[in-house]
């Protein structure tokens, strides 16, 4: 078995955030059997996250062997996860997606994504959302960062 990957007071510290969950989160995870470098690290990552409470779970998919639900949930990248909603049973999309291992300053980001995707908002200001609500055509949003 591969040593954990977060220690005792990092799991401490998750714990006391995630005290603050308020609906369930499914996290999909999505891996490749051959030529993905950081797939068992990001897998094993998020297991140790999810374990922290009972209001997440995690999901494997295979790329490849998925690929139809990784199309529909738009992922092309091993490793790769969404953190969706879990209501009445049924997914709810709200759109966050990471490619690749959270490590690092995304460990936090990681973080707070599942705590806005168990709060059902975005914590947005009005002003913002009234400006998202007037565009007019999609916006593809990414943002990239490198291991190092």
């Amino acid at each position: 078995m591969t040593d954990k990957l977060l220690n005792d007071e990092i799991i401490a510290q998750v714990r006391d955030v995630f005290d603050g969950l308020q609906d369930e989160v499914e996290v999909m995870f999505f891996g490749r059997q051959n030529d993905c470098d950081y797939c068992d690290d990001t897998r094993q990552l998020l297991s140790e996250v999810i374990g922290v409470s009972d209001k997440l779970s995690l999901n494997e998919y295979d790329l490849e062997e998925d690929a139809a639900l990784a199309q529909q949930f738009g992922v092309d990248k091993a490793p790769g996860f969404v953190m969706v909603g879990r209501q009445d049973g049924q997914r709810v999309d709200y759109g966050v997606r990471f490619s690749g291992i959270p490590a690092g300053h995304e460990f936090s980001t990681l973080i707070h994504s599942l705590i806005l995707v168990s709060g059902r908002d975005s914590r947005l200001n009005d002003q913002t959302r009234a400006f998202l609500a007037g565009l007019t055509e999609p916006v593809h949003l990414q943002v990239f960062v490198t291991p190092t």
